[in-house]
């Protein structure tokens, strides 16, 4: 007999089990500790190929360390419907992509349809999808070398004229006027010729010295969150010359975005919405493309945060396109479709949905799975034609509805500990059941 309020397939034992031998959670680093009660005030949490021709068939470069888990919560180990085995839809879908990558003009429907089930591992592939999903490149392929070449020079402009100091900016225009009899070296002022505005002790607005010491904070805060990205992968950590390269990167273009971008400037965890960019493009195979993964990633960051920004925006917090309206509509969605789950938690057991899903929704659910499999969740993100936001909250809904027994089992400690510490799940079944909250 179906659950009252609750549609007939959610009442598969696909969807819960009973509770599962503990798992050892290997993200202390990442999960702040579990209030015994619920706090009085909540507040904003701390977060911690070449242009015209389509590369070869890619060699596989060794991701991270994968799980291999099946969703122990959804009690079948089943995955989503189908006759192939994973092996055979993989292959199958690399094909199907491929064979897409290669028209003339691409078809974003077909293409979006293909990646939403998850794109192959192999380097280069999910590297061009992801710029033609985040509208880097035009589907019209002859157009693509005219403009990677426009942007990535736009880029290096943004990081000649932002990224320099102010003694650096001098020399520089001073250079440029080449045979000033004025001037005794370059970048060398007489006392006469310094102007209030060029004093490093200035406080006009306009001045370049006033805004680069406004700026060290930031500049601050994002090396400090750079150094602390995927500490466990080597790719980003480490003392190495590689490592060492790709911080510098990830600085760069989030110094440059918070620049061009004074209204919100930079917010502590937008290093982790940049790195899956920034890996998947400097890993192209493509040497080429690789070598202006820097400028690629930034303006396909860009791209991204046009749809999540508001998230980032404390002042719009209470605002209806601010991070709390946006947990409150998750909050609607799991009402919607699993009323009794919904009352457990905010009414029986009173959890604030802050508690947990302000991290999920503002870091894309980076942070609750290891680093491949966020890769295959932000391909459907990122091919939804909804777009993202809508696609994240049925997600992290189909989170919730995967681990609803031991939830409705569970009390305030017990459930927050358990949603702040999201255990293993077979991700392709996680996106199927999101699939299916889909509104008709």
């Amino acid at each position: 007999m179906a659950k009252k309020g609750i549609p007939e397939w959610l009442n598969s034992s696909l969807w819960s089990s009973p509770s599962p031998s503990p798992i050892p959670d290997d993200r202390p680093l990442r999960h702040p500790p579990v209030a015994t009660s619920p706090p009085p005030i909540v507040e904003r949490p701390s977060l911690s190929s070449s242009p015209s021709t389509l590369p070869a068939p890619p060699l596989p470069i060794p991701p991270p360390s994968k799980s291999e888990t099946t969703d122990s919560q959804n009690g079948s180990g089943v995955d989503t419907p189908g006759t192939l085995t994973p092996a055979a839809e993989d292959v199958s879908r690399k094909t199907q992509v491929v064979a897409e990558l290669s028209k003339k003009v691409i078809d974003l429907k077909e293409l979006r349809k293909i990646a939403s089930q998850g794109l192959p591992d192999d380097a280069g592939i999910r590297s061009l999808v992801w710029k033609l999903l985040l509208g880097y490149l035009s589907p019209d392929r002859s157009l693509w070398s005219s403009e990677l070449s426009k942007k990535r020079s736009q880029y290096k402009q943004f990081k000649e004229e932002l990224l320099m100091n102010p003694s650096e900016v001098t020399r520089k225009m001073e250079k440029s006027k080449g045979d000033d009899p004025k001037v005794e070296g370059p970048g060398a002022l007489s006392r006469s010729e310094i102007t209030h505005e060029d004093h490093p002790l200035s406080l006009g607005t306009t001045s370049l010295w006033n805004n680069f010491f406004k700026d060290t904070e930031v500049l601050e805060q994002i090396d400090r969150d750079v150094m602390r990205t995927h500490p466990d992968m080597h790719f980003f950590s480490g003392d190495s010359v590689v490592a060492k390269s790709n911080q510098d990167a990830l600085k760069n273009v989030l110094t440059i975005f918070a620049k061009l971008n004074p209204g919100i400037r930079y917010v502590q965890g937008m290093n982790e919405i940049l790195a899956p960019i920034f890996y998947i493009f400097k890993n192209d195979s493509d040497k080429g493309n690789a070598a202006y993964a820097e400028s690629d990633a930034f303006f396909c960051f860009v791209e991204l945060m046009s749809g999540f920004r508001d998230n980032f925006c404390q002042q719009l917090d209470n605002s209806v396109v601010g991070i709390r309206y946006t947990i409150t509509r998750l909050s609607m969605l799991l009402k919607h479709h699993d009323e009794e789950l919904w009352r457990h938690l905010e009414v029986t057991t009173k959890i604030n949905p802050q508690f947990y899903a302000f991290r999920w929704i503002t870091l894309l659910l980076t942070q609750e799975f290891n680093f491949v499999e966020s890769l295959h969740i932000w391909d459907t993100l990122l091919s939804d034609p909804e777009g993202p936001q809508e696609t994240l909250l049925r997600i992290c809904c189909a989170m919730l509805i995967l681990v609803r027994r031991r939830l409705l089992a569970g009390d305030f400690t017990s459930n927050l500990k358990l949603l702040q510490n999201y255990p293993p799940t077979n991700i392709s079944h996680m996106l199927y059941v999101a699939d299916k909250l889909r509104s008709k």
